[in-house]
């Protein structure tokens, strides 16, 4: 929500054609796609990774036991 507010605060600097809009135009842009791309990386990139990497070392520590084997009657 912060994020999106954010972004959002700079829409009007985005689409400025007035006196300084040369300026206030890059920088708009390049700070709202800063915080769209830090939000999705935060929420969908890390993550996965997280899981990748913490998936792995969990198999690595606790290996699973060999099966037992059915005892003969």
């Amino acid at each position: 929500m912060t994020a999106l507010v954010a972004s959002l605060g700079f829409v009007p600097m985005a689409f400025n054609v007035g006196a300084g809009a040369e300026v206030q135009r890059p920088l708009a842009t390049v700070v709202i796609g800063g915080i769209v791309s830090s939000t999705i990386l935060t929420l969908l990139i890390l993550p996965a990774l997280y899981r990748m990497v913490h998936g792995r070392r969990a198999k690595d520590q606790n290996p699973e036991p060999p099966a037992a084997e059915p005892s003969p009657a």
